[in-house]
């Protein structure tokens, strides 16, 4: 069973997710400063902002599970650099090549959480987590991408 913490918190965390999709569909919800990027565009970059920022934190929570690794801890720690990785490197160009970007890194993390989940390194609850939270991240993202 998920902690309630983590649920709670966790599902709290797709709240500037699903923000940024309502705004992406409907500009009039953006309500703070848009003057940056107009109503129209503010949700979309609120997804990518936001998706960046916890894309690159999961980096370090796949760090702390490498922490618990006792055989081929460098290879660990090496796979939980990736997400923070694929931000800094695989995230230009222009608007929709940013978020199918960050839609794969999404995607990819999900596989990363499964290899650390199946060698032990998390805890067992993990992945229900993860695919409830990935789930959202990408509905989100298919909203800025498809709005």
């Amino acid at each position: 069973m998920i902690p309630r913490a983590a649920l709670v918190l966790g599902l709290a965390g797709l709240i500037p997710f699903a923000w940024g999709a309502a705004s992406a569909a409907n500009p009039t919800l953006a309500g703070i400063s848009v003057t940056v990027f107009g109503p129209e565009l503010w949700g979309v970059w609120m997804i990518l902002d936001y998706g960046i920022v916890i894309l690159s934190f999961m980096s370090g929570v796949l760090w702390g599970f490498a922490t618990r690794a006792t055989a081929r801890a460098w290879v660990w720690y090496g796979l939980s650099v990736l997400p923070a990785l694929w931000v800094f490197l695989g995230l230009r160009g222009e608007t929709d090549s940013r978020l199918l970007a960050l839609a794969a890194g999404y995607l990819g993390l999900l596989g990363l959480d499964f290899a650390f989940w199946r060698a032990g390194l998390t805890p067992p609850w993990w992945m229900r987590l993860r695919l409830i939270l990935t789930a959202g991240v990408l509905v989100s993202l298919g909203f800025g991408l498809y709005l």
